[in-house]
């Protein structure tokens, strides 16, 4: 039987160092911490139990040994608020009331004492019962937490904040205490609102989806819930309204603006049998649609799971953040410690020595350094799903910026994936009309992609295309048939050799087309042949582009991986820009091939179209499907996906990932700078607490400004 996994959220889990307590108070109960995972921004605890023993009581248990509180995590939980108007605005009401007591006081010492009294310590009584109920309201929320950390012995910001405070009111500096308990208010609550900025940003896309759908039933509309529409429903959407589940067009035409899942700024023609997409908006005409998945498999549905559990993959970056924030804060509080203790006994002034252990201690909160990179990493996450590039990890959000090679399958990657008729070659006193014209309606009724080709080029031709009687197949070669009352073949070179209607300008020709890259399908009766069709499968008319991009940002070197014969390889090679063409492989030599890469340049990613890729997409330091808004498979697949088949989203992606851990390097710089130099200041005597909580507070929130950034397009 399989041990079960449980979700919770964690009311208090709002920094990297929760996580740190979380995982010493629960890691032992569940079997270990690696046993827990965290998304700080949702505030989601993922538990997996090393024994089916571990039950969700014990759990929460434990959680609320640290000060916390967990309740089982429910879908769209992180978008939802609390009942009552005093959940919702607990942490705003305090900070505004610490504010305001502390105003209160203020007027009492002037009027008592005059506006001398600000700069003395001391206040009179009745000022100082307003500042002591403006230093309860603001550190009401973290008491519990701070009284947990002092308990086990292991400090965190809110304790140092705790004890700061309590330490200036010994010091009977009341203003100073107050002040430092507001504004570590204030900064809980700016940056609450900061990462709730990049909390919906997430949840905004499940807001693409509409409540209802128009389902047909009996031939009347009826609007019902998506939950619970079986696949295979019927349903209508009228312009401008956006698609309530993936399906299939069955009836009308129009055009759909699928920008909010893949991030094409065209809107896409959709016609009788074309895919539609949950989260698009209708254009012009009204559509009748058949539903191919139910509401919570829908693409849409996938891409906002991955983005929700995108930050549990955490970026290395983030990761050595909270390894230095975790030895860094004990060593600057044993440091204040030192600083209380040491000094005194040697030159005196206990009082003087006291406080600036206290700036000390503020001094040592490192959440301005450990909230910057979460938040960063998820801003960037949003913005990539917001332009169709989904991204499965903060850990994938990082390594396009180290890429020193690309790999990339042929097949529906450079090419397009469709064969095309490219040229029409008559012989033996034919036109290229008569040729295509009995091709095609040779191949009329054939569902092979090339016949297919030939019937569509025949058509686009205006040719009524006639079909062919008595037809027989010849397995993997061609067909034969009656077309105009008279025998004709149709098929590959082979076909052709074994009927021995070769000569020597026909092998010219088809050898000629070969070396070019084509797909070479003859045409001809009893006597003669005559003609030739060359189809080939087109590169992308943006992968040159793409390539060349790519380049320009220093990817040194771009390998094409094909299955294809080595001409046809070459020629789509040539025409994009690739430096080496790999041919003739099968599923196993393109992994050979990643690992012989990844051994000789270190960071390469290999791009490829879905499940036929898949071993090659995991040997890569970096795997990213293609056109994923059609296929479940490559977002399930890859580390990263390409919701359209724009392969310009790669230079793109390489820009947002160099782009995204230059704002984080800003943060830890920054971060680490002000705490260096208020560290300084502080031992040196020349930094007040008040002053030094309000660059801890500034610092958060310039670090947190600064990832949101990473909000808006490139």
């Amino acid at each position: 039987m399989a041990i079960q996994t449980f979700t919770m959220r964690v009311h208090g889990l709002d920094c990297a160092e929760e996580v740190a307590v979380l995982e010493r108070e629960v890691g032992p109960v569940v079997g270990g911490k690696e046993r827990l995972a965290f998304d700080i921004l949702n505030a989601r605890m993922v538990v997996r139990p090393a024994s089916e023993g571990v039950t969700e009581a014990a759990v929460m248990e434990a959680v609320a040994r640290t000060g916390m509180r967990a309740e089982v995590w429910k879908e769209n939980a992180q978008v939802s608020a609390p009942a009552s108007f005093w959940g919702r605005n607990e942490r705003t009401l305090l900070t505004a009331a610490s504010g305001l007591f502390i105003g209160a006081g203020l007027a009492v010492s002037v009027a008592h004492s005059g506006w001398g009294s600000l700069t003395e310590a001391g206040a009179p009584v009745p000022a100082r019962v307003l500042y002591g109920v403006a230093i309860l309201a603001g550190v009401w929320t973290v008491l519990g937490k701070a009284w947990a950390s002092a308990r086990s012995l292991r400090p965190d910001m809110n304790l140092l904040m705790v004890v700061a405070v309590i330490g200036a009111v010994a010091l009977n500096d009341w203003l100073e205490a107050a002040t430092v308990a507001f504004l570590f208010a204030l900064s809980l609550a700016l940056e609450a609102w900061s990462v709730g900025r990049a909390r919906r940003a997430v949840a905004a896309l499940m807001d693409l989806t509409p409540q209802t759908v128009r389902v047909l039933r009996e031939g009347r509309e009826e609007m019902v819930p998506p939950v619970g529409v079986a696949v295979g429903t019927r349903f209508v959407v009228k312009p401008g309204e956006r698609l309530p589940l993936d399906g299939k067009v069955v009836s009308g035409a129009t055009s759909v603006n699928q920008a909010p899942l893949t991030g094409e700024s065209v809107p896409v023609a959709k016609r009788v049998g074309d895919p539609v997409f949950a989260g698009t908006v209708n254009g012009e005409g009204a559509i009748e649609v058949e539903s191919t998945k139910p509401a919570g498999e829908t693409t849409l549905a996938h891409i906002i799971k991955m983005v929700g559990d995108a930050h549990t993959k955490r970026a290395p970056v983030e990761q050595w953040v909270d390894r230095f924030a975790r030895v860094y804060t004990p060593v600057v509080f044993l440091l204040a410690v030192l600083v209380a203790l040491v000094p005194p006994l040697l030159v005196g002034g206990w009082s003087d020595w006291l406080y600036r252990s206290l700036v000390l201690l503020v001094i040592a909160c490192p959440c301005a350094l450990v909230i910057s990179t979460p938040v960063s990493i998820v801003a960037s996450l949003a913005a990539a799903a917001r332009n169709g590039v989904l991204v499965k990890g903060g850990m994938f959000v990082e390594l396009p910026a180290t890429l020193k090679a690309i790999v990339f399958d042929k097949t529906g990657t450079l090419t397009k994936g469709k064969p095309a008729v490219v040229e029409v070659v008559p012989l033996n006193g034919h036109d290229a009309r008569e040729s295509l014209e009995r091709a095609a309606g040779m191949e009329l009724r054939s569902e092979h992609p090339l016949a297919r080709a030939i019937v569509e080029h025949a058509r686009a031709q205006g040719i009524e295309v006639q079909a062919a009687q008595d037809l027989q197949i010849v397995p993997g070669k061609g067909a034969t048939g009656t077309w105009g009352g008279r025998s004709f073949w149709v098929g590959s070179s082979r076909l052709l050799r074994e009927r021995g209607q070769t000569d020597d300008e026909v092998t010219r020709k088809i050898d000629e087309l070969a070396a070019r890259g084509r797909t070479v399908v003859a045409v001809g009766n009893d006597r003669h042949v005559c003609g030739l069709i060359a189809l080939a499968d087109e590169p992308r008319p943006e992968a040159a582009a793409a390539i060349r991009s790519l380049r320009a940002l220093g990817v040194g070197h771009v390998v094409m991986l094909t299955g294809d014969n080595e001409a046809t390889g070459q020629a789509v090679g040539r025409a994009t820009g690739v430096d080496e063409v790999r041919a003739y492989l099968l599923p196993a030599d393109k992994v050979r091939e990643l690992q012989r890469l990844v051994e000789k340049y270190g960071s390469v990613a290999m791009v490829g179209d879905g499940v036929n890729d898949a071993p090659a997409l995991a040997a890569a330091t970096v795997g990213v499907a293609m056109g994923a808004a059609g296929t479940d498979a490559a977002i399930e697949t890859a580390d990263v996906a390409l919701m359209s088949d724009d392969l310009a989203r790669l230079p793109w992606l390489v820009r947002h990932s160099r782009r995204t851990m230059a704002v984080v390097r800003q943060n830890v710089i920054f971060s680490l700078s002000v705490k260096g130099l208020f560290l300084v200041l502080a031992v040196a005597g020349f930094s007040p607490l008040w002053l030094a909580i309000l660059a801890d507070t500034g610092a958060s929130l310039a670090v947190v400004a600064n990832g949101l950034r990473l909000l808006q397009s490139d």
